[in-house]
C-alpha cells in the first residue's frame, strides 16, 4: 500500500508538471501588455517645459479616444490603457523613459510620442524591441523613408507642410524674401530642409536663418539677423514659448513680416502666449478644425473629451491624438484572436481607415496615413480660423471656414 502510494504521488507530480509545462507555452503566447481584459500602451513625452502643451494635448486626445471605446467594454472584451512618462521634451529621458515602458511596464505599444529628437533617440530602442511606434507628434523624415516596419505615422510630414507655405506665401502674396528660425537640432533642420527643398524647387533661397536651441528662448540674437535682411515672411521652426518669444520681440521692434509656424508650435498654446500679438499669425496644421463639428469623428472628440474633462479645451493636437486613438482601435478591431503586435502592425500596413471625415490610407511600402496640410490663422481675440489662404487680413472672417477660441469649447462658425 506504501508502495502504491508512492506511485501516484510521483505520477500525479508527473501529471502536474505536464500540465504546468502545457500551461506555460499558452501564457507565454500573450504579448506584453495584453492581458484577459485589458491592452496597455506606453508615452512618452513632454509633459513639462516648453513643450508640455503638446505631450498634454496629445495625452489628452488619446485618453478620450481609450475612454469612449472602454466606456462600451473595450475592444473584444479588453479595455485600453495608458502609461504616459514625461521626457521634457529630451532625449536622454525620452530613451530612459522608453525603456522603461518597454521592459518595466511591458506596454504592447508605444503611441504619441512628441518631438523630432525625442523620436529620433527612442524609435531604435522600440524597433530592436519589437514594438510598434505608432502616431509620433512629428513629421520628420527619418520616420517615413525608408521605410520602417515598426512605425505608423498619422499626419503629414514636415516637408509637406513647408512646401504648402512657400506655395502660399509665393501664390497668395507673392512673398519671395522668406527668412527662417528653426531649433538647432533634429527637429529644427527637418524643418530648415523642408524650406530649402520647397525653395529649391522654384530657383530661390532664403535671405537669413537663425537658430535657437532646445528648451530654452534664446532668439534675440537671431532675431536681430533676420530683422536685417528685410524678409517678407519668417517661417519658425519651433514649439511655442520660443516662437511666441520672436514674435513678441519681433512686433515690438516694429517688423511687419508675415509669420508662419509649423503645426508642431501648437497654434491653442501659442495663441495663448501671444495673446492679441498673434493676431494674423498663422500655422500650418494636419489636423481638420477641431471645431468642426459637421465632420462626425470631430464631433465624437468634442464629446469624447468633454467626458474628461467639464470645461475642455479643444486643439488641433489633442484631435490629432484622438485621430491616433481611433486608428489603433479600429486597428485592434480589425485583428483577429488574441492581439499581437504584428497582427495589429498588419491590420494598419495596407490598408483604409474612414474615421468619419478623417481618411487614413496606408498604401504598400507607405507608413504615413494622411498628406493632408491645412493653414490656419491666429486672431488677437484668442480664435483661430482654418483659413482657405493667406490673402485673409488679420481680424477677417471673410476667408474663415471654421474657427474657435483657444479658450472656449464652443463651435463658431463664420
Amino acid at each position: 500500500m506504501p508502495k502504491f502510494r508512492y506511485v501516484m504521488a510521483v505520477t500525479l507530480s508527473v501529471m502536474a508538471a505536464f500540465l504546468w509545462g502545457l500551461a506555460e507555452p499558452l501564457a507565454a503566447r500573450a504579448e506584453p501588455g495584453v492581458g484577459p481584459d485589458r491592452i496597455v500602451f506606453g508615452q512618452a513625452a513632454a509633459l513639462t517645459g516648453p513643450a508640455a502643451s503638446l505631450g498634454q494635448d496629445m495625452r489628452a486626445g488619446l485618453l478620450a479616444a481609450f475612454g469612449e471605446v472602454n466606456r462600451v467594454g473595450g475592444v473584444n472584451g479588453r479595455k485600453l490603457k495608458l502609461v504616459s512618462l514625461d521626457d521634457g521634451y529630451d532625449p536622454d529621458r525620452s530613451v530612459q523613459a522608453t525603456n522603461k515602458l518597454i521592459h518595466d511596464d511591458k506596454v504592447f505599444a508605444l503611441i504619441g510620442a512628441v518631438g523630432t529628437p525625442t523620436s529620433l533617440a527612442s524609435q531604435p530602442i522600440a524597433a530592436e524591441a519589437g514594438v510598434p511606434f505608432i502616431a509620433a507628434f512629428t513629421g520628420a523624415e527619418f520616420l517615413r523613408a525608408p521605410f520602417k516596419p515598426n512605425v505608423v505615422n498619422v499626419r503629414a510630414s514636415y516637408f509637406q507642410e513647408t512646401e504648402a507655405m512657400v506655395q502660399h506665401l509665393i501664390a497668395d502674396r507673392g512673398v519671395r524674401r522668406i527668412a527662417i528660425l528653426y531649433q538647432d537640432d533634429a527637429f529644427g533642420r527637418a524643418g530648415l530642409e523642408g524650406v530649402q527643398r520647397a525653395l529649391d524647387k522654384r530657383s530661390m533661397r532664403l535671405v537669413a536663418e537663425g537658430t535657437f536651441e532646445r528648451n530654452t528662448t534664446a532668439i534675440k540674437s537671431p532675431l536681430l539677423v533676420i530683422r536685417a535682411s528685410n524678409p517678407g515672411a519668417v517661417i519658425l521652426v519651433g514649439p511655442y514659448e520660443p516662437c511666441a518669444a520672436f514674435i513678441k520681440l519681433a512686433r515690438s521692434l516694429g517688423m511687419t513680416s508675415l509669420f508662419l509656424n509649423t503645426s508642431f508650435v501648437g497654434a491653442g498654446a501659442l495663441a495663448h502666449e501671444l495673446g492679441a500679438l498673434g493676431d494674423g499669425v498663422f500655422v500650418t496644421q494636419v489636423a481638420p478644425s477641431p471645431w468642426d463639428r459637421s465632420l462626425s469623428l470631430v464631433a465624437r472628440y468634442q464629446g469624447a473629451l468633454s467626458a474628461l474633462a467639464a470645461n475642455p479645451e479643444f486643439s488641433f493636437v489633442s484631435l490629432e491624438g484622438y485621430i491616433a486613438g481611433r486608428l489603433v482601435i479600429a486597428a485592434l478591431e480589425r485583428t483577429p484572436g488574441q492581439p499581437t503586435r504584428q497582427k495589429l502592425l498588419g491590420a494598419i500596413f495596407g490598408q483604409h481607415f474612414d474615421l468619419g471625415g478623417v481618411r487614413l490610407d496606408y498604401a504598400p511600402g507607405s507608413n504615413q496615413g494622411t498628406d493632408a496640410v491645412f493653414m490656419s490663422m491666429l486672431h488677437g481675440d484668442g480664435r483661430i480660423s482654418v483659413v482657405q489662404d493667406l490673402r485673409v487680413a488679420p481680424d477677417s472672417r471673410r476667408q474663415a471656414v471654421i474657427s474657435g477660441s483657444a479658450k472656449a469649447t464652443k463651435e463658431t462658425q463664420h
